[in-house]
This record gives C-alpha cells, structure tokens and sequence, in this order.
C-alpha cells in the first residue's frame, strides 16, 4: 500500500482504488483498526518547546561564558573569591536578561498539531460516523462540506462545485476548482493537481468525497514538518562573534604563556604567576561584553516594536541588517491576498478601469450572476471572483436582488462548463447574466467584436485573469444551452499590489539588498506584480518550479542566481532555493506567511513571518513577526538591525582597546621588572563597573546618517575590519603608554605602591570616560555629534567618576581598590590625561577622512 500523496494525484481513481485496497463504500472498522496500528495515528509530532530552564541555561552556551567561567573557577581554587564573585555576577547578570527577552518573545501555538485536529465525517461500515482525526488512516472515505479543513491528503472520487482555498500551500490566492476525473500529469505542480485535496486546506464552496491517501508525516504538511526538524541556521552575528571569540582566546592564552614563561624565568613564585594569569585573563577578556551585547540587542527589538518588528530571537535583530537578499512571497506580502477587479475592457471604448461610470452595466452583469457570500465583516466567506465583482459593483451602488422570487434559477460554475449564470425575472421577462472564460461565454453570444478576444489574450498576458461578462432575454428551461446573449466586456481582477510595496522594495534596493519573489503562483501572474513593483520587467527573469525540477546542482544554482521571480513553486523547492542563494555567498531573509513558506524561514539566515494573516507555522518558524504584515517594515527592520551592529561595533571597540590598553600595562610592567600596576579586582572593577556603566549606555546611541544608502556587509565579513583594527591598535596604545609611564614615573617619585596602583585605576577611569566619547562614531568628530542625543551616556561618564568619589568614603571598597592615600584633587588632576586620549583619536579620524 502506498502512503504518499504525490503517487496518486495522476491515477485513475479505479487505479487508486486498488493500490489503497479500499472501496468507494469506505473501510470496515476492523480494517481501519488494522491501518491505524500500521501507519499509526493522523497527527504530526509536537514540536519541542523551550522551557525557562532551558532559555536560561542557553544563556551560557558562548566562548567568552566558557572563558569567563574559567577564570573564575581559577580564583576559586586560588581562594579569590571577591574575583570570582565578580565574575559570576556579571554571568547572571547577563543570563537574566537574555532570559526575560526570549521567554517573552516565545510563541507557545504549535499549529502544525492544530492544523489536522478535530472531527471529520467518515464512512465506516456503510455508516456515516463522525470520528476524531487522529483516527483517520489510508483507504478512508471522507464526506466533505463547504468550510471545512482538510485533516488528511484525499484522492477525491466525486464533486459538486467544490473549491478549495489552498493558498497557504501554494500562494495562489485563487480558489482551485477541484475535478476528480480530470487527467493530471505526473509532473504537474501542487496547484495543479484538481484531482486531491490536501490537510490543512480549506473547502471553501460544494461538497464531495473523498479518499484518504495519506496521513500524519506523509501528508504535503508532514513533509514540511520534517523540513522544519533541520538544524536551524546560526545568524550572522551570531557566527560573527564565534569567530571573533576564538581569536580573543587564542590571544589570551598567548598573551599569559609569554607573561607566565618570563616571570618564571625571574624566579617568580607558582601561586604568584597563577594570580598574574588570573588579572591578564581579566585584562583580556571583555567581561561586559555578553551584558553590553543582549543589551545592545535588548534594545532594538523595543525599537523595532515600535516599527511593527517582533522579535524572537535576539541575534535576528541584527542578522536583518546584515542580509544581502529578501526572498518575499508574493501572496499576503507584497500583495493584499485579495482579489480584485483591476481593469476592463468595453466594446466600442476599449480598455477602461472599473470605476468608469461606462463600467456599471458590466460589473452589475457580473455582480448578478455571482453567489452572495456568506457571514459577515471580518468572516465573510466565498468564491474570490464572485466577492471580487459585488465588492466592484458595490462601488456603483449596486445592489443585489432582495425579492428571492426574481432569482429564477442558477448554474453554478463547474470546470466543464467553465461559465457561472443567474437568471432573474425583469417586468416578465427571463434575463440571463453569465460570467466566465472569454472563449466559452463567447460562443454563447450573437455577435462579438473583432477585437474582443485579442483584448483578453492581451489583459491574460499581463498577468490578469479575465473574466468575460454577457447578458441576454432567454426562455427557460435552457434545453440547448444558453445563446444569443450580448457581450458586455471583460473584467481583469488580480490580487492587487501593496500600496507601500514599491516605495518598500526599492528603499531596500537603495540599501544595497536584492529582492526576489518566490511564489506559486502562475509565472504571468508573477510576472505582473514583479513588474509593478520593481523586481523584474522580461519573462527571461521568471522561472519556474518545473524548471528547477529538470536542473542537476550546477544548473540549479545557476538558474537561482539569474532569477528574480520564482513562479509556480512547490513548498519543498523554496527551502532548496534559499539553500543555493547561500550557497552563492548571500545571507538570506526570506518573507512569507504560509504553511507552503515554513520550511523556507526556517533555512534562511533570517525568517520574517506575517503576523496578522500569516499561519501560526510560519510565525513559530521565524526569527522575525511583522505585526502590520507590510513589506515596508521589513526595510524599518533592515534599518533597526544596522544601528544595532554599528552599536554593538562601538561597544567592541571600547571593551577591546580599553582591555588592550589593560594588558599593555601589565605586559610593560612584567617586562621592565616592576611589579603588576593593577589588581584582578582593579580591574574588574574597570571591566564590570565602571566601563560597563559606559558601554551599556554606548548601546543606546542613536543610527548615524545614512545608515540605509550604505552596502550590506559582505557574508563574511568579520567583525574586526581594518578600520576596527586601527583604532582598537591606536587607542590602546595611547591608554596604555599613558598609563605605564605614569606608573612608572609615580614609583621613581617615591609614590608608595599600592597608591601608585590606586592612582593608576582612576587614571584609566578617565581614559574610559574619553574613550567612550571617541567611540560614539568611527568615522564622525565627536564634536559633530550632539551631546545630548544620548543623555544616558552622558549620565555614565558623570556616574563613573562621581562613583570613584564615593568610594573614597567607604572603607572596604577604598581598601580593596587601593585608593587610601588619593583624594578628589588628585582624581580631578588625572584627567588632563583623558583629554590627551580624546585629541589622540580626533587626530586619526580626520586624518583618516582625508585620505
């Protein structure tokens, strides 16, 4: 027996009748057990979720935790425990708030399990019984109504007038109609096959049967499901400082087997060199930066509420702005997912748009011959292309029939007839409405314009489907088919484009970023859409799901590199193209808001789910939720996430060179046999305390100018650059020097050593205090960046030195910091130094700028 839906789509139904052993009677009960002990229940796995326990513990999963850890497992069994106690309240710090981030931003809705939960009609035994869908298993016979949701994949064997929404699995935002006898080829893509009905889909008008084929994991839905079991893809920062992390530890170690080997050398004693280790780790490792960076990121995902950007997972905030290519759906996304009458065609006038009064007759035909819908405001409810021709009528104060007895008859649309009609009784006389396909309800009229049916080849070429609209005096009953009816015109409806679309996709174009469309949608279709908004203007740029399906890799990822548009797609293609857009050296957001489009935000780099009509499949595999569902938010977003990394830059650069200004001092001291001008705690205090006051408030610096007409960052670009380089190189050595020779000076003056050290700390407070207003830009004047656009900032520079005072009061901390023998005096004349570190830096960058 076989299990997979694509096996039957293309049989005869006698055929799949035999391959399942079922009947058109449906199974017996002891059959069904059989089955279901078999192929096991109809429901997908849950997908595991995040416990607190689990965000929490994920806090730690970093190279600098594991360092930090380390050294403070060292000052533990060394009995430091002031040291280690540092260290492990900056750990907590930072897991606490990551923590509250993640656990808020956690969707709890697992809808792939929701998607086939419920009751369904099933025959068994020759009676009609309502059954739990878990329970349906292959071989079933399945009663279908108007409205419901498809809970397994069916092979249908009969149909009155039923279509299916299917649009959340191939972004077609047309309803299918669905005919079981129709020959399907065995390649013909999922919208294409009218012959099955697939789980989580909707029928939204008729009725039928049909039988199941497939269940749970070997339903289309279930093999999306699996598609989402895979690996998730690291964002770029997240890759970025892994690689950034490893070369800070092979530094590290380097630095301190110099240090130690030299000091052993001298004679020094083991415990000794173990405490010197201890404080170059300290030096060295940028302690603050875990709590700086989930802060950092902290506050763009506040800042990109603000801009309908929800956030679930902290690294996608700046993965968003580090993309080079959006690959956007079509359906939902760029369009309104909602049908509509876009443009006509008169004869005698020619082309028009709707709202020409010359219109009305046309749109009222087809209004008339439409089906009202059911339910009312948000849950209206039926055919596309009927809603699409009342809402257009309605625009011209139509209305529609009150009296029920002046409907004389229907005849609803059905693929053979390829024509909808409605038959209404005006003053005694039967007049007939019909709406369809220009070439058949052009055989029913008199007489039709010559240039009727090239009008509708040319609005069907650009993308529109045509409907054509007649009316005419006829006597029922119709034997012979209807006939003689005058041709009004035809109507060209599409799913219209987003009205922020264009201005959104080329502010994203302007950023340097490629935008491709990958839908199911039909390539003319696309093609239309693509063309309005700016993605593509000849057919050469459109290929299709087919297409890909003949290629090997090589030509595969040839075709994807040429491509703009992607047109009718299977789901499990997208995740593939995305694969190669990678494979190609991009780092891919990838937009959707179906269950067709799961799979794909779940490969790319950076996932960005609809949140209003998007499905609770795609949001739950997504970094990234928009709450207005506008495309333009996502360039709002690409903004938010580039401030992010330039701030997260700033506060690298001040950790790094301050740390590297650290070990330069010590380094300096260890060579010119003095002893270490600073303590593990001293420099603690500088790494946890006082610098991390200042790069925390550093991560709320507002966006420089220009921040979307730059170039995206290249895939691999590493976060130390060249210019990162230079300035961490250059600020570091005059922090350092300036330090060293103060030490060194204050010690051949006589200065007692421990107030040398004490003396040494509050100047490289200062240093920071500098620093850190160096750090506001790497390229800008510090004076050409207002001082009150980050008063927070502000506030941690004055809070860094009136905290220095304050511990000058307070005996322990005194003590423990070595400032006894200093007063407020001496800490005011330090900073004359921190003003020599600011010009050190204005210097460079105007110096830079120039050449």
């Amino acid at each position: 027996m076989a299990s997979d839906a694509a096996a039957f789509h293309h049989l005869p139904l006698e055929d799949v009748l035999v391959q399942l052993s079922a009947s058109r009677a449906g199974l017996g009960e002891a059959e069904a057990a059989a089955r279901l002990e078999r192929w096991g229940p109809n429901r997908l796995p849950e997908p595991k979720g995040k416990t607190l326990v689990g965000v929490f513990v994920a806090q730690f999963e970093s190279p600098f935790i594991y360092l930090l850890l380390a050294a403070a497992a060292v000052s533990l069994g060394l009995g430091h425990f002031t040291d280690a106690l540092f260290i492990f309240a900056v750990l907590l710090l930072n897991a606490a708030i990551g923590t509250y981030q993640e656990w808020r931003a956690e969707t709890r809705a697992r809808a792939l399990k929701a998607l086939i939960k419920g009751s369904v009609a099933v025959w068994r035994d020759h009676r009609l019984v309502r059954l739990p869908t878990e329970a349906l298993v292959p071989g079933d016979l399945v009663q279908l109504e108007s409205g419901e949701r498809i809970a397994a994949d069916l092979r249908l064997i009969e149909a009155q007038n039923l279509t299916a929404d299917e649009s959340l699995l191939t972004g077609e935002s047309l309803a299918v109609h669905k005919v079981p006898s129709a020959a399907v080829a065995l390649d013909a893509p999922l919208g294409d096959r009218v012959t099955m009905l697939y789980a989580g889909t909707t029928v939204q008008t008729g009725r039928g049967r049909g039988i199941v084929v497939a269940t749970a994991r070997h339903t289309v839905v279930g093999q999306l499901a699996a598609a989402l079991e895979k690996p998730e893809q690291a964002p770029p920062l997240v890759r970025r400082m892994a690689r950034f992390t490893r070369h800070i530890a092979v530094a590290v170690v380097g630095v301190i087997v110099v240090i130690a080997v030299l000091e052993a050398l001298r004679g020094a004693a083991v415990a000794d060199i173990f405490l010197l280790a201890i404080a170059l780790a300290v030096a060295a490792i940028p302690e603050g930066l875990p709590v700086a960076m989930t802060v950092a990121l902290s506050i763009a995902v506040n800042r990109m509420g603000l801009r309908n950007v929800v956030v679930r997972h902290l690294p996608a905030v700046e993965g968003l702005g580090a993309c080079t290519l959006i690959a956007t759906d079509k359906t939902g996304t760029l369009t309104l997912n909602r049908l509509t009458v876009e443009r006509a065609w008169l004869p005698g006038i020619g082309d028009t748009v709707p709202t020409d009064p010359a219109a009305q007759a046309l749109l009222a035909a087809a209004a008339h011959a439409s089906e009202l819908p059911a339910g009312s405001g948000d849950g209206v409810s039926g055919d596309a292309v009927d809603l699409a021709f009342l809402a257009a009528a309605s625009a011209h104060e139509w209305r529609p029939v009150a009296d029920p007895v002046l409907l004389a008859g229907r005849v609803p649309y059905e693929p053979e007839k390829r024509y909808a009609a409605a038959f209404h009784d005006n003053d005694g006389d039967l007049v007939a409405y019909v709406k369809g396909a220009p070439e058949t309800v052009a055989t029913l009229c008199a007489e039709i314009d010559d240039g009727a049916l090239a009008a509708a080849e040319r609005l069907s070429a650009a993308g529109y489907r045509v409907i054509a609209v007649a009316a005419g005096r006829v006597a029922l009953p119709v034997e012979d088919g209807l006939n003689g009816l005058h041709l009004l015109g035809f109507a060209g409806l599409i799913d219209p484009l987003r009205s922020e679309a264009k201005d959104a996709v080329a502010a994203a174009q302007r950023a340097g970023m490629r935008v491709v469309m990958i839908t199911g949608d039909h390539p003319l279709t696309a093609l239309a859409i693509a063309r309005e908004v700016g993605l593509a203007e000849a057919r050469e740029e459109v290929v299709t799901g087919a297409e890909l399906a003949k290629l090997e890799r090589a030509g595969f990822d040839g075709a994807v590199g040429q491509a703009s548009v992607f047109a009718r797609t299977e789901p499990l293609q997208k995740p593939a193209i995305v694969e190669s857009l990678r494979r190609q050296g991009h780092v891919v957001a990838v937009t959707g808001d179906g269950i067709n489009d799961a799979a794909a935000l779940h490969t790319a780099d950076i996932g960005v789910a609809m949140g209003r009509g998007g499905t609770d499949v795609a949001r739950d595999a997504a970094d990234l939720i928009l709450t207005d569902d506008n495309f333009a938010s996502i360039v709002a977003g690409i903004e938010e996430g580039r401030i992010a990394y330039d701030n997260l830059r700033k506060v690298i650069l001040l950790l790094i060179s301050t740390g590297a200004a650290e070990i330069l001092v010590m380094l300096l001291a260890t060579l010119s046999g003095l002893p270490p001008p600073l303590t593990a705690v001293q420099l603690l205090w500088l790494n946890l305390v006082t610098n991390g006051m200042q790069d925390v408030a550093l991560a709320f610096e507002k966006g420089e100018p220009g921040v979307l007409q730059r170039s995206p960052r290249a895939a691999h670009a590493p976060v130390f650059d060249r210019r990162m380089i230079e300035q961490v190189v250059l600020g570091g050595l005059a922090i350092g020097l300036a330090a060293f020779l103060y030490y060194r000076g204050a010690l051949a003056a006589g200065i007692p050593y421990e107030a040398a050290q004490g003396a040494v700390l509050w100047l490289l407070v200062w240093c920071e205090n500098a620093h850190v207003l160096n750090c506001r830009s790497e390229t800008r004047s510090v004076f050409r960046i207002p001082l009150m656009s980050n008063p927070l900032l502000i506030g941690a520079v004055v809070g860094t030195q009136l905290l220095q005072v304050a511990v000058l009061a307070i005996p322990p901390l005194r003590d423990l910091l070595s400032l006894q023998a200093l007063t407020i005096v001496d800490g005011l004349g330090l900073g004359v130094v921190g003003i020599a570190i600011l010009a050190v830096m204005e210097v460079y960058k105007w110096v830079r700028g120039r050449h």
